[in-house]
């Protein structure tokens, strides 16, 4: 195996700040200007995390790629970690978005578009109810107030390292062997251990320990972890979780966000889960706001007449503009015309070529590095085996490597997913795209050995 010249790391990633930082004189302007009115120069905070020191300021973006306002244009394979998953703006939801525009964006009332995609997230997840939400954190935390609510039972279960959106029980790590307040976490409002358990994805015997006591309400689980990498699970791992949730009277959750890149209806169809409720947002309005939460018919029924009408609006649950015109003229439009079949046919390719270049890439230098692909989605690691849960996936990371690994890749007009290497295939992309990257990651490759 080939090990990284860790001085040669140093300077490469030094001379790619500066070459980052001179072709970006506008950007960095914009950066020190924000400064000014925005806490640390961005209006979200992660974004100070960009490896280049400071973000790189849009002005326009258009199906796989965007410009910046220094007039660079980037091939996107970020898409907002996820939310652009369909690509930006894409032309016929964004023809129906601005015709609801003229209708009326809010009402607190339903449109017939509602209808339209709860029977279209019907068909495809096999659900009877389903609601709406802003973000699918809304939909997670909705979510679990429900369980309890139904259950009676006080805790939620996730996997360690699982990432949920800024979900309070959600923020919990196994840490030197001992559950606690995921490192980070920023002012939890009670220890994450009084509300929840966590358990190592892909282990069974600690799932059925934790699960045994029945005051478990629910698990909260993607069907493959993603925010700390694309960890698959092992064979039989989910008929093992939906066993033990049926046999401790748990109900199972499973947050598809994230692994919609799967196909048209996420993990879940692909590999004919059967969750007893379902969470899924960002790409499946192109872009704006929108997310769900299904029901099976069982839990709908028990959730319907448990919740008193007059009582609806302060249960915690809901949201003024939930349930929008825009929001759901935006979902019913970007199911029909983008999320379909169709484009899942031309990226699911377009990953594979992606993963198979890159692994090429790692056999040609003999790197001690994998790559993992789900759907359309694609991610390497710089360890000598796929990980099999999330402390084995954080135990890999290298800050400096993964910084200039990114840095690198914008240098050369690629925008990858921020805090791990992650590939996300637009529909607009294509293979001469995918053989850009792959030239692209063999010269960054070659700087550091």
């Amino acid at each position: 195996m080939t090990t990284i010249d860790r001085n040669k790391l140093h300077l490469a990633l030094q001379h790619e700040l500066n070459q980052f930082a001179a072709a970006h004189p506008k950007c960095h302007a914009l950066y020190e200007r924000a400064k000014g009115c925005l806490l640390d120069g961005v209006p979200m905070n992660w974004m100070v995390r960009w490896a280049g020191g400071f973000p790189l300021f849009v002005s326009h973006a258009k199906g796989a790629s965007f410009t910046c306002a220094d007039g660079k244009k980037f091939l996107d394979f970020c898409l907002g970690d996820t939310g652009a998953m369909v690509g930006h703006s894409p032309n016929e939801p964004i023809q129906k978005i601005k015709e609801q525009l003229d209708k009326g964006i809010t009402f607190m009332l339903p449109t017939e578009d509602a209808i339209w995609v709860g029977e279209e997230l019907q068909r495809r997840f096999k659900l009877k109810y389903w609601q709406t939400t802003l973000t699918a954190t809304d939909a997670n935390r909705f979510v679990l107030r429900l369980c309890r609510h139904i259950t009676k039972r006080p805790y939620v279960l996730v996997f360690d390292y699982c990432y949920h959106g800024s979900v309070d029980e959600t923020f919990i790590t196994i840490n030197d062997g001992i559950p606690g307040p995921r490192p980070g976490a920023i002012g939890p409002q009670v220890n994450p251990v009084l509300t929840t358990r966590v358990v190592p994805w892909n282990n069974i015997p600690a799932l059925e320990q934790a699960l045994a006591p029945g005051d478990v309400a629910c698990v909260l689980a993607e069907p493959v972890m993603t925010n700390i990498g694309i960890i698959h699970p092992d064979p039989g791992f989910h008929k093992a979780l939906r066993e033990l949730t049926r046999k401790f009277g748990t109900l199972l959750v499973i947050d598809e966000t994230h692994t919609m890149c799967a196909g048209p209806g996420g993990y879940t169809g692909e590999a004919g889960l059967e969750p007893d409720i379902l969470t899924v947002g960002k790409t499946i309005g192109s872009g704006v706001p929108a997310a769900v939460y299904g029901l099976s018919e069982e839990v709908g029924e028990k959730v319907s007449k448990s919740i008193k009408v007059d009582e609806s609006d302060v249960g915690g649950i809901g949201g003024t503009l939930a349930g929008n015109a825009l929001s759901l003229a935006a979902m019913r439009y970007t199911l029909e015309s983008t999320l379909n079949e169709k484009t899942f046919a031309h990226t699911i390719p377009l990953a594979i070529r992606f993963t198979d270049g890159v692994k090429k890439i790692i056999d040609e230098f003999h790197l001690p590095w994998v790559i993992n692909r789900l759907g359309c989605r694609a991610e390497y690691w710089f360890c000598e085996k796929l990980p099999r849960n999330g402390g084995e996936a954080e135990a890999a990371v290298d800050p400096e490597l993964d910084r200039y690994m990114h840095l690198a890749a914008m240098n050369r007009g690629i925008l990858m997913t921020p805090f791990h290497n992650m590939a996300l295939i637009a529909p607009d992309v294509t293979e001469e795209d995918i053989d850009y990257h792959t030239r692209a990651f063999r010269e960054a490759v070659s700087q550091i050995i």
